[in-house]
């Protein structure tokens, strides 16, 4: 049973890869894996304890993400409906796209850090669909929109959900996570940019702008209102966190909630013609296949933990290798594959803070390795596989543009990591 569960999570995982040769739909085929593995686990009575109450106890992190995803593709679609990132993208005049990449780049990287790297994540997705034509033009941004949101996320406490994780328990403070991490995570943007401008000529396409018919109807008041609503909800996400301690899915839905009556208020009436712009038209163009490829990736990594293949894996890696750097470097490879969420867990019950105390090296490249090492593959954390869903990018395709430039910058960041602190 136990290797059962392994084989079926290779299966799963070659299938999502092969997406488009095999056509099958990514999200059918994680759905399938996350549902296999935990039967399985049921079934065969695997994990020290009760399947049923540890899948319950996953869940609801899981949902929490899911839920967070959806409010916040919510409100970024509301806030693109009303032409809200005009505000932004009318400032960007530059259609070089040497400029364009290392402007886009250094606003993800310090987005990222004052939220997080998902919602930075899928507010530029919406910000290059204004601006990029061609799709593969597109695509190429937004895989450069991936590795500055997790190099980003990675030097801040709130930027990252692992980060948080570290931060929460102790393991790192504010000061010293920004003071460590700041140079190396930079670097981690720097050596991709650096490799994909070689490529980068010319200017880019813009798309041709057909104004919307349901535009007429709101004045300039009305969508600079709703795109101010839509920022301070998610800039503030962290702020509502730090405040009332609920989970950060509560104040993005909070947020919307405002938005959502906001809207209701300005659209009231003649609804015929401005129902394309209500909330309840919103929610059915958000891409719900790529919130259900979440669960079941999420759901099929949540069982391998619960068997304990996550944990049999943090330990082999503790006694073959040994050394700090060896191990996260090894486990920041392993968050491309398989969720950084419970390998950072793993670590860090394996290591306790009386091994390793606050602020001690360890507990930094952990949080570097664990943010950046995401970016090799598309599905290796919550930005990437934010934006294949928006953008529909190929898991095939990001492995032959961006995981090369992706791994230049990860094993520089940890390079930098070592000469500033060995």
């Amino acid at each position: 049973m136990f290797a059962l569960i392994a084989i079926l999570f290779v299966l799963g995982y070659a299938a999502i890869a092969l997406e488009h040769p095999i056509k099958i739909n990514k999200a059918a085929s994680a759905l399938l894996t996350g549902m296999l593995v935990w039967t399985v686990i049921t079934v065969g009575h695997l994990g020290e304890h009760d399947p049923l109450a540890a899948l319950n106890e996953h869940i609801s992190g899981i949902a929490s993400i899911l839920f967070f995803l959806l409010g916040a593709m919510t409100v970024v679609e509301l806030m693109d409906a009303h032409a809200g990132f005009q505000v932004i993208t009318d400032r960007i005049t530059s259609t070089n796209k040497l400029v364009l990449l290392w402007v886009i780049g250094l606003i993800t990287f310090f987005l990222s850090a004052a939220l997080d790297n998902m919602t930075t994540a899928i507010v530029m997705c919406a910000l290059l669909r204004k601006m990029i034509a061609d799709r593969n033009d597109l695509w190429v941004f937004a895989g450069m929109v991936i590795i500055a949101a997790n190099a980003g996320g990675a030097w801040s406490p709130i930027g990252d959900v692992t980060t948080i994780m570290l931060w929460i328990d102790g393991q790192v403070t504010s000061a010293n996570i920004i003071a460590k991490l700041l140079l190396p995570s930079l670097v981690c943007l720097v050596l991709p940019l650096l490799w994909l401008s070689r490529t980068m000529r010319g200017t880019i396409q813009r798309p041709n702008m057909v104004p919307d018919g349901h535009l007429s109807n709101v004045t300039k008041g009305q969508q600079l209102t709703v795109f101010l609503i839509g920022l301070c909800t998610l800039l503030g996400v962290p702020v509502f966190k730090q405040l009332t301690h609920l989970p950060p899915f509560m104040g993005i839905m909070f947020g919307l909630g405002i938005l959502w009556v906001y809207t209701e208020f300005i659209h009231a009436r003649g609804i015929e013609e401005r129902g394309q712009l209500q909330v309840t038209s919103i929610l059915r163009r958000i891409d719900h296949s790529s919130i259900l490829f979440f669960l079941g990736i999420l759901a099929a990594v949540a069982g391998l933990e619960t068997a304990g293949h996550l944990t049999l894996l943090a330990g082999w890696l503790d006694s073959a290798l040994g050394n700090i750097y060896a191990v996260n470097t090894v486990i920041g490879v392993l968050s491309a594959i398989v969720d950084n969420v419970p390998l950072v867990a793993a670590a860090q019950g394996m290591y306790p803070m009386t091994t390793y105390p606050p602020d001690h090296a360890f507990w930094e490249l952990l949080a570097l390795c664990a943010g950046t090492g995401g970016s090799i593959l598309i599905i290796g954390s919550a930005a990437g596989v934010a934006v294949m869903g928006i953008l529909g990018i190929e898991f095939g395709w990001y492995v032959r543009k961006i995981a090369f430039p992706a791994l230049l910058g990860y094993a520089g960041g940890i390079l930098t990591f070592w000469v500033m602190w060995h």
